[in-house]
């Protein structure tokens, strides 16, 4: 399927996305503002600052309140992140637990999916260890299987050897992912974690592997967080961050959206 075709679709989707915000509550502020304007609100991992002075449990009760909030106008879409991980899963690996405390509140969290008319959103963990590896694996293969016209990932770690995972000085991506991307051929890839990506030369928030486009908007400090649009009906994406705003053509227009 090319992008020419797979994003015709029924009503135009506009999602913005946000990662590692690391207890930011000016940021988060900015997020619950914005959150009617938009059919979902990513949250790409990092949710949790382990370096506060604040406990992690005190933090945890926060970003949830946040999520909450964030689902009661709109749709809530969070992944973990490696700093959110709090426990240990059945397979003995760290996990983000808590996570799975928001789903009362409408938010769509690690492990599960999302289908918005056309577009289906898949919310991967962060993973820890070989076992749950092989659990990502085989949840993107069962959710392959049925993917409709579009289908989107969130997951918290950017593809390896790409302009998203470039720190300035090397590339911090995970290579699994790459593979997946290959195999599964997704597209739109929402991430985050390398902070520096877009502000460093030979690094961007935007990367191509072959069709698939994968974001990271990175972290700045500032009165709003870097962030990306995400626009079905122009086929573009716009990134803001305090220093600088820039926007990419994805796909071609969307003819005819509601």
């Amino acid at each position: 399927m090319t992008q020419s075709s797979s994003w015709l679709l029924s009503r135009a989707v506009n999602i913005l996305l946000v990662s590692d915000l690391h207890y930011s509550l000016r940021h988060l502020d900015w997020v619950v503002e914005q959150a009617p304007d938009f059919d979902a609100v990513v949250l790409a991992g990092d949710h949790l600052d382990i370096s506060s002075n604040v406990p992690l449990e005190s933090q945890i009760v926060v970003i949830q309140t946040y999520v909450k909030a964030i689902a009661s106008v709109t749709t809530a879409v969070v992944c973990s992140g490696n700093h959110d991980l709090t426990a240990r899963n059945e397979h003995s690996e760290k996990s983000a637990p808590w996570l799975q405390q928001a789903e009362p509140t409408g938010a769509i969290v690690d492990w599960e999916t999302l289908d918005l008319d056309d577009v289906r959103i898949t919310v991967c963990p962060w993973w820890d260890g070989p076992e749950t590896r092989a659990d990502v694996a085989e949840q993107l293969r069962r959710d392959a299987e049925t993917r409709p016209r579009v289908w989107i990932w969130v997951y918290h770690y950017p593809p390896d050897d790409t302009a998203v995972s470039w720190t300035g000085r090397n590339y911090i991506g995970d290579p699994d992912l790459n593979r997946w991307i290959e195999q599964h051929k997704p597209d739109l890839v929402l991430t985050g974690h390398i902070h520096d990506s877009p502000f460093r030369e030979g690094g961007s928030w935007l990367a191509r592997l072959g069709d698939t486009c994968v974001i990271n908007a990175g972290r700045m400090p500032g009165p709003m967080p870097a962030h990306a649009i995400i626009d079905s009906a122009s086929g573009t994406a716009e990134w803001w961050s305090p220093y600088g705003r820039a926007s990419e053509q994805l796909w071609p227009a969307t003819t005819g959206a509601q």
